[in-house]
């Protein structure tokens, strides 16, 4: 069995978040075929290219012998148990599972894009993954820790040590 170091970003802004993201970080832990190895600290964060409260972040990495779409088709359905509703874009939610990077593949397909297509634009993700991975390389945009400085101006806080 051949096992990829997956990445996946957690996000809530509706309801008590950081028992949700606590919630999905043990299911995450449960996936067939998958090892839950690292998970980050939570981070409060405003809302990107949306209104609503503040949310909870954090990103978990994953050994996993799942392929990207079914870790995808797994994410969905526990975002699903978590009552995630998708009414518009950037719509505040209960529970947003995405799935960053998945070992080293790039896939551009309909309903999945990974590396995550704006990843390099999100403090909340990169702050966490920083955390977890600096030295990461993400497929054609470079190593994490180098991608850090565009976000530099986007609020984020750590809310608990892992």
């Amino acid at each position: 069995m051949t096992l990829a170091d997956a990445y996946i970003g957690l996000g809530s802004n509706l309801g008590d978040s950081a028992a949700t993201l606590a919630a999905a970080f043990a299911e995450l832990s449960e996936l067939p075929g998958s090892r839950l190895v690292a998970r980050s600290s939570l981070y409060r964060s405003d809302p990107v290219d949306a209104v609503g409260p503040d949310y909870v972040n954090a990103v978990a990495r994953l050994e996993t012998a799942l392929s990207p779409q079914e870790l995808l088709a797994e994410l969905q359905r526990i975002e699903l148990t978590h009552g995630r509703d998708r009414p518009h874009r950037n719509a505040p939610r209960t529970l947003d599972l995405d799935l960053l990077l998945h070992g080293q593949v790039a896939i551009d397909e309909p309903g999945l894009v990974v590396p995550h297509p704006r990843l390099q634009e999100r403090a909340f993700v990169l702050v966490p993954l920083h955390e977890l991975a600096p030295m990461l390389e993400v497929p054609g945009r470079g190593p994490v820790e180098g991608l850090l400085p565009a976000v530099a101006e986007q609020r984020i806080a750590r809310l608990e040590r892992c």
